[in-house]
């Protein structure tokens, strides 16, 4: 469970338990409760939801080509666009500076899909981390994809990109099932020792994406995209609530209800549970 979830789950008033005591029992700083960010301001808000959007369409742009974007539409540099790419926690998937780079103490590992096929349910996992916006502000979300069904095993969203709400998702994916090998891009939340530590102990093989390759993580991008244009950008959520209740109700929608164009236009939870039978089961070379 991310914080932005523990937050909601705090009972300010009329409640048995003391704000202390709610805090140690959700693992929250008490003092998270009484600072007061400043709200971003109304251009900073256009601006991301704008970087959000083209990204969303063209995942391969980097800074470069967002900027050329948007200079069509308002005064702006690429300094400026660089630095809410990164508070969004978003990079382009193109060779270039802009390329998700690990904190330099982390280990990174080898890519290991090329030329492999997504064979079988929990063959091959990707895990990533998208922005998602609100009226006033934004979330992160984090989600753990099987990439031979499709299926969302997990996810989780966070008002802060601190490790924590990925180290859930992905403790709560291992619960379910280990796959033989676990893809990521080498942000430092992937190349974290605390995640890569919790890979290893599951005898997970670690794969990370290989830069200025577009298509290492092409199967998380397509999510994303389906989940912004389908469910995200159609709500338009006013507060973190609102995108909790709104994905929580998408995801099982998406698992176990859209047919996937992809799957033979079967759901992921046919695929990935096996309830398909008799049917040519799909696999991709990477």
């Amino acid at each position: 469970m991310g914080r932005a979830e523990r937050l909601a789950l705090l009972e300010r008033a009329q409640s048995e338990l003391s704000l202390k005591t709610q805090c140690d029992l959700l693992s929250l700083n008490r003092t998270s409760l009484y600072y007061q960010p400043v709200p971003p301001t109304p251009e900073e808000l256009l601006i991301k939801r704008r970087i959000d959007a083209i990204y969303t369409a063209h995942p391969f742009y980097g800074s470069r080509k967002i900027t050329a974007v948007l200079r069509g539409e308002m005064l702006i540099n690429r300094k400026a666009v660089q630095g809410h790419m990164r508070e969004m926690g978003i990079a382009g998937i193109c060779p270039g500076p802009n390329t998700s780079k690990p904190a330099a103490e982390h280990r990174v590992f080898p890519y290991l899909l090329r030329h492999t096929t997504a064979s079988y349910p929990n063959h091959i996992w990707g895990i990533d981390i998208t922005y998602i916006r609100l009226l006033s502000g934004w979330l992160y979300l984090v989600a753990v994809l099987d990439w031979y069904s499709r299926y969302v095993l997990t996810w989780r969203l966070s008002d802060t990109l601190d490790i924590a709400f990925v180290l859930d998702c992905a403790t709560a994916a291992l619960v379910q099932a280990t796959p033989k090998i676990w893809n990521s891009d080498q942000g430092s939340h992937f190349t974290s020792p605390h995640y890569i530590d919790l890979l290893l102990a599951a005898n997970v093989q670690i794969s990370m994406d290989g830069r200025g390759r577009a298509r290492d993580n092409i199967f998380t991008e397509r999510l994303w995209r389906t989940v912004k244009y389908e469910e995200v950008y159609l709500n338009e959520y006013g507060t973190p609530r609102e995108a909790h209740t709104g994905l929580g109700q998408y995801f099982p929608f998406y698992n176990n209800e859209r047919p996937h164009q992809a799957l033979g236009y079967l759901t992921p939870s046919a695929i990935y549970l096996g309830q398909a039978t008799g049917l040519a089961k799909p696999g991709l070379v990477l």
